[in-house]
């Protein structure tokens, strides 16, 4: 779950402690929700790629140093979560953080993995194998699909 963050903050932990504290509300009704279905839910895992953060979340404010003691009170809900085992966080190292595909600047083959997992295609596979040519333009490259798999596909109006 992503959303843009309607507070500005000092740091990347701040950010991730408010992101934790905007997602747990959704985790755990949708734990719930599962749960009335009668479904077994043994854990529900957050995972995070920010020690600082992890330890803020597990910990509150006595993990605060000079630089997270201004973080409010309100955004460790976690906490207490955490302690009645409604929620685990555990760490995901950026490497293997998928989500980071669509919050960072990601390049070469970690880029190309990501993007295969997400499309469930293969990674070595080129924008030209899945039907799409690059035409140089004065801007760069831009891809459309090959004309002898989509000949003629006028764009209509419906309605």
């Amino acid at each position: 779950m992503s959303k843009k963050q309607k507070i500005n903050t000092k740091s990347s932990t701040e950010y991730e402690v408010i992101g934790a504290d905007n997602a747990l509300p959704q985790m755990l009704w949708t734990k719930y929700f599962m749960e009335e279905q009668g479904y077994n839910i043994d854990e529900n895992m957050m995972y995070q790629d920010n020690m600082s953060t992890m330890l803020l979340e597990k910990n509150g404010k006595k993990s605060s140093t000079k630089n997270s003691k201004h973080i409010n009170v309100r955004y460790f809900f976690i906490k207490d979560r955490i302690a009645t085992g409604d929620v685990k966080i555990d760490h995901c190292g950026t490497k293997k953080m998928l989500a980071d595909l669509f919050t960072k600047p990601l390049q070469g083959e970690l880029f190309r993995e990501f993007r295969a997992k997400i499309m469930n295609i293969p990674i070595g596979i080129s924008l030209y194998d899945m039907g799409w040519d690059g035409v140089e333009t004065e801007k760069g490259v831009t891809w459309k699909l090959h004309e002898e798999t989509y000949p003629e596909c006028p764009q209509e109006c419906v309605g």
